[in-house]
């Protein structure tokens, strides 16, 4: 392999110019994450126009870093605040939130920033060394393969709650529900919209997962503050215990490889590898029930997979020309700007282009982690604040979130309704977690499995037909069935003690 291409890409990042947008980028990146509601893909959005007076290096540079920046920004608010500004953010919530209330805000912060650099400086190199070939499979993707996924994320979530499983499969159902709100992206028909035309656009990820995690948590906590004499919370070291590091090195070693593999597919691939990230370590786990409790590895996993995710997204962009998510197709749009096509040919007609912006996420990982760490301290000392100023603060940077998204005091409204019923969740012990994950993985569920029933005529067998597709069912029956086959193996030898015992005494 030639590595000169990549020593240039190097000397292309280091310019003064390029190394400043990308610290602009990350930095930016960082403060959009903190506030849930505008996300990474409307900040690009936002700066697209300012793109055309930038050279297409440092540009891609700077929206780059917003984009990898924008992911651990948003654990900050979900390990301080329990509230998620993305679908990726979600699952950190569950222990995040936990160690926060058991003083240990600055071990989630610290461990989270570890796992995000790891993540994605090995997703970096995997993205150096094996762009070409992981791209060339992810063209196999196809709808039968995405619905397949879909599946198997949604069978995932009754593994991820830390309540009853059939509890957590119905806020699944729910979520799988709500997602078919709106106008059938097929025929056009109306569904569930009871004749609103608010409710005909379908109910976006920001409103619900805002109410259900912000603003019930307030409402949920409301009773029990009342009257009671606050006392700050008590914040242990900001840097993580070598234990800590040691119960969270496999974790991050095995949220990098997942991260790095479903990062690659179209669609949720963010989504799906922090969700599948902690269900690995969940069912690896010798105490699972930890998990949901403030389990230091339930931190380290899925913030460590969303990072890896988020760099192995941009294979797809640069080698195929194929966007993986929202906010790819947006920096595809910024690269059509600049006059440059991404796709097979961008590494040698362009090569600045794609070396520049694969080695100045080296580089933005690099700030990340050293903007991050000390800055733990002083984001913890949010947990200081009195709840009776800090639940008004959340609230209105709960509502102003979702206003921002769409403009429309609709969800404002929206937000209220999924509080009261992440309240009542709360009361009844279910999860709002697999709610929101089946809310986000039912969209493309849906789309994908009629696609597939178009290309195969109708026809379901079609689906196990295809290798990929038929190999990932068969691990869907594998999982639904194992609680089943475990009980049976357990009982055999239990079964055979019992028949001995019973020839004894006879």
């Amino acid at each position: 392999m030639d590595i000169s291409p990549i020593l240039n890409g190097f000397g292309v990042v280091l310019e003064p110019a390029n190394l400043l947008y990308c610290l602009v980028g990350v930095i930016i990146g960082m403060l959009i994450g903190v506030l849930p509601g505008l996300g990474p893909g409307a900040t690009i959005a936002i700066l697209l126009p300012i793109t055309y007076g930038i050279g297409p290096v440092s540009a891609i540079i700077m929206l780059a870093g917003i984009f990898y920046g924008a992911q651990y920004g948003g654990t900050i608010t979900s390990v301080l605040l329990r509230l998620p500004g993305e679908a990726s953010s979600v699952v950190t919530v569950f222990d995040g939130f936990a160690l926060a209330k058991q003083g240990k805000a600055g071990t989630a912060l610290g461990i989270a920033a570890i796992g995000s650099f790891v993540g994605g400086t090995i997703s970096i190199i995997g993205l150096t060394l094996v762009a070409p070939i992981v791209a060339g499979f992810a063209l196999d993707f196809g709808p039968p393969e995405y619905a397949a996924l879909g599946i198997l994320g949604v069978l995932l979530i009754s593994s991820i709650g830390n309540g009853n499983k059939l509890k957590a499969i119905i806020a699944a159902c729910v979520g799988l529900l709500i997602a078919t709100v709106g106008r059938d992206t097929f025929t056009g028909a109306e569904r569930f919209t009871f004749g609103s035309l608010n409710l005909a656009e379908g109910i976006d990820f920001i409103p619900i997962a805002m109410g259900l995690f912000g603003l019930s948590e307030i409402l949920y906590n409301l009773e029990e503050r009342h009257n009671k004499v606050h006392s700050p919370a008590k914040v242990g070291n900001v840097w993580p215990s070598r234990r800590d590091l040691s119960q969270s090195k496999g974790a991050i070693g095995r949220g990098s490889l997942v991260g790095f593999v479903l990062g690659v597919l179209p669609g949720g691939g963010a989504v799906l590898s922090s969700l599948a990230a902690y269900a690995l370590e969940k069912r690896r786990a010798k105490q699972p029930e930890r998990f949901g409790r403030g389990a230091v590895e339930g931190v380290a996993a899925p913030e460590t997979a969303n990072n890896a995710a988020a760099t192995s997204s941009f294979i797809p962009l640069l080698t195929l020309g194929i966007p993986a998510n929202a906010t790819m197709a947006l920096i595809f749009g910024a690269l059509l700007i600049q006059g440059i096509q991404p796709g097979p040919q961008l590494v040698t007609e362009h090569p600045d282009v794609f070396w520049g912006v694969i080695n100045s996420m080296y580089i933005g990982n690099i700030l990340l982690l050293i903007m991050s760490i000390p800055m733990v301290g002083v984001f913890v000392r949010i947990l200081r604040v009195r709840p009776a100023v800090l639940a008004p603060i959340t609230v209105l940077i709960t509502l102003l979130g979702a206003y921002t998204v769409r403009n429309q005091v609709y969800d404002i409204f929206l937000v209220i309704a999924f509080g009261v019923l992440g309240y009542l969740m709360k009361k009844f012990g279910f999860e709002p977690g697999p709610l929101v994950l089946a809310f986000v993985l039912g969209t493309m569920i849906e789309s994908s499995a009629r696609q597939g029933l178009l290309i195969f005529g109708g026809n379901p067998a079609g689906f196990l037909t295809r290798p990929i597709s038929g190999t990932v069912f068969a691990i869907v029956v594998i999982v639904a069935a194992w609680p089943l086959i475990r009980r049976a193996v357990r009982r055999r030898p239990a079964q055979g003690a019992a028949d001995r015992a019973e020839e004894r005494t006879s």
